[in-house]
């Protein structure tokens, strides 16, 4: 982490590096910001207004599906994770430009897997009597693979496609045929039976039984298949291919894992992380990174990119903040304003306009460190 500018103390903290590929933090910035604007409750909002078909489709997609299918929500973590990959070349160059030995490398891959597992353990126990040790959680995920994303980011690029087809597979084969009723029944699975093994060789509040999410530990080996295509996706950018490649990839993608759930060899679920779920949301991904890229690094449009780019370089402080702050922030608005302020456009639109405050003083947080040179790295 680093910190510089007027007045700065001299404290060891790493700031952007000036080579970053601009597109990368614009879309990681949208991503969290659509993360941060839960805050919105615009399922309240609609709710107060059922028959708003506006407001029943932004609700709609400001939630994750229940089991099958995807909103715009639910590609926020795949997204996230997707990015994780496809930043991996450039950090890997840019490791090598300063000279660091392999062995530095690969030890700050693991301390940054290690970093990134104990803040998924961390945010899911704040609140709780003890330590809740559970391994579902978007940092813990991507910590959980990490290595062998970075194991593969130093190997010939060949290595990467073909550990994506063994994972893909190799999950698939897993699940279709572990013996139960229905392999992708939520709760009634692979995954699910390992993580009431698993998870209560830890010390817990109480026996665990099942995620009321349906959410999984093993996921992380999907998880790496979705960083794995940011890592390809990445390398096509370092390399400077064209644009059609990434919308050719992600229509592609998009169109296997569409056929793959409409014929019922593999449903399309977020919550586990099926095959279907990593080639339909990587479809996504492909298509959003390719049109950030051409916005904003072919086309050089930036100017309007900087309120995402502010979240998108501080992406692990924004996670945190949006985690550890906002119901503080939220009780802190109607302890000092009261609640008159945000009933000024009727008690319906209440919680989207408390919403829209808490997610302005989140930014604002960001944006001052951004000002600041204070950004948060593991």
């Amino acid at each position: 982490m680093e910190r510089t500018g007027p007045g700065a103390a001299a404290v060891p903290l790493a700031a952007p590096s000036p080579n970053r590929l601009a597109s990368l933090d614009v879309y990681r910035g949208f991503v969290m910001l659509l993360m941060m604007a839960e805050a919105l409750h615009l399922g309240e909002v609609a709710r107060a207004f059922p028959e708003s078909s506006m407001w029943r489709f932004l609700a709609w997609h400001q939630s994750h599906v229940a089991w099958r299918g995807c909103s715009l929500h639910d590609l926020i973590q795949p997204s996230f994770t997707f990015l994780v990959g496809a930043a991996l070349p450039f950090s890997l160059a840019a490791r090598a430009a300063r000279g660091e030995s392999e062995r530095t490398m690969a030890l700050h891959a693991l301390w940054r897997a290690a970093v990134l597992v104990a803040l998924g353990i961390f945010l899911r126990s704040t609140g709780r009597s003890m330590t809740n040790f559970t391994f579902e959680d978007t940092l813990t995920q991507i910590g959980l693979g990490y290595p062998f994303l970075f194991l593969l980011g130093r190997r010939p690029k060949r290595e990467a496609w073909i550990a994506l087809a063994v994972i893909l597979v190799g999950v698939w084969a897993a699940w279709r045929y572990y013996p139960v009723a229905d392999p992708w029944a939520k709760n009634a699975n692979l995954g699910h039976d390992f993580d009431v093994w698993f998870l209560n060789l830890f010390p817990r509040e109480a026996p665990f039984t099942e995620n009321k999410g349906g959410y999984l530990t093993l996921s992380f080996i999907p998880t790496l298949a979705t960083a794995i295509l940011g890592l390809i996706a990445g390398r096509w950018l370092e390399a400077g291919a064209p644009i059609g490649r990434l919308l050719v990839a992600g229509a592609v993608s998009l169109a296997l894992g569409t056929a793959l759930d409409a014929s019922g060899i593999c449903p399309s679920v977020k919550r586990i992380w099926t095959p279907a779920w990593v080639l339909v949301s990587g479809g996504w991904c492909f298509w959003l990174l390719a049109a950030f890229h051409w916005v904003v690094d072919v086309k050089g449009f930036k100017g309007w990119a900087w309120p995402l780019a502010v979240v998108g370089t501080n992406s692990i402080a924004a996670y945190l903040i949006e985690h550890l702050w906002k119901d503080f922030i939220d009780r802190s608005l109607v302890t000092h304003l009261g609640a008159g302020p945000f009933r000024i456009l009727g008690d319906g639109l209440e919680p989207l306009l408390k919403g829209a405050a808490i997610l302005a003083v989140l930014w604002g947080i960001l944006a001052w460190m951004h000002r600041r040179r204070i950004f948060l790295r593991v």
